[in-house]
């Protein structure tokens, strides 16, 4: 079983920051990438950013690129994502993924297919 431990949501105003953050533990082996969705209800996920498990490839979607940062701590099961210039837009639950088992340390890739966390409300209010 694996677990992913997500933090950091909230409230805030437009152009104002947050970080999440999420740690997976529990049996985990070898090399994955890890990223965030995010979800309202009734809408489609959006996959908002990836990162590989050395940390040196990322996706972006276009809808976050230039505002949102993801990293992750070296060495550890642990991302962060960093929004900066929140839009209200950007109000939705987003929920931590751990890929699945990856070919190399330079793969990002997460899909929706992954284990997911239980998901955190960010809200941006005008």
């Amino acid at each position: 079983q694996v677990q992913l431990a997500e933090s950091g949501g909230g409230s805030v105003q437009a152009g104002g920051s947050l970080r999440l953050s999420c740690t997976a533990s529990g049996r985990i082996f070898g090399v994955f990438g890890m990223g965030w969705f995010r979800q309202n209800p009734g809408k489609e996920r959006e996959l908002v950013a990836a990162i590989s498990w050395n940390g040196l490839k990322t996706y972006y979607s276009r809808s976050v690129e230039g505002r949102f940062t993801i990293s992750r701590d070296k060495g550890q099961n642990t991302v962060h994502l960093q929004m900066n210039d929140l839009k209200t837009e950007d109000t939705s639950i987003y929920y931590c993924v751990k890929g699945g088992p990856a070919e190399d340390v330079n793969t990002w890739y997460i899909s929706e297919h992954d284990q997911w966390g239980q998901g955190t409300q960010v809200t941006v209010s005008s």
